[in-house]
């Protein structure tokens, strides 16, 4: 019994070293490198963001799902073009209205 349980532990310890070995070899499966602290991926233009940019959109993923620093700026970085957008509608319709009215 004690030879058993001597080579299971064997076993262990060799799957553990080779796992470590097999990590630090080929990494996490990334495709690029981690991001410096403090940086993201996450991109958007700085004005006429279109549906090809928010489908574009990249979070970097955390332990529980994505950094919510860098969704809580996308999301208002759309509520900002969204609300200039209204804007301009309403002020075209607006426009039109009074044009229409003459």
């Amino acid at each position: 019994m004690l030879t058993m349980l001597l080579y299971v532990l064997v076993v262990a310890v060799i799957a553990a070293i080779l796992f470590v070995v097999a990590s630090a070899v080929f990494g996490r499966s990334e495709e690029l490198g981690p991001l410096p602290r403090g940086t993201t991926a996450t991109v958007l233009p700085a004005e006429d963001v279109n549906g090809r940019d928010v489908r574009a959109l990249r979070f970097q993923q955390t332990l529980r799902g994505y950094k919510a620093a860098e969704v809580d700026w996308a999301l208002d970085r759309l509520a900002g073009e969204i609300d200039a957008l209204r804007g301009q509608v309403q002020s075209l319709s607006e426009e039109l209205a009074r044009g229409q009215h003459r």
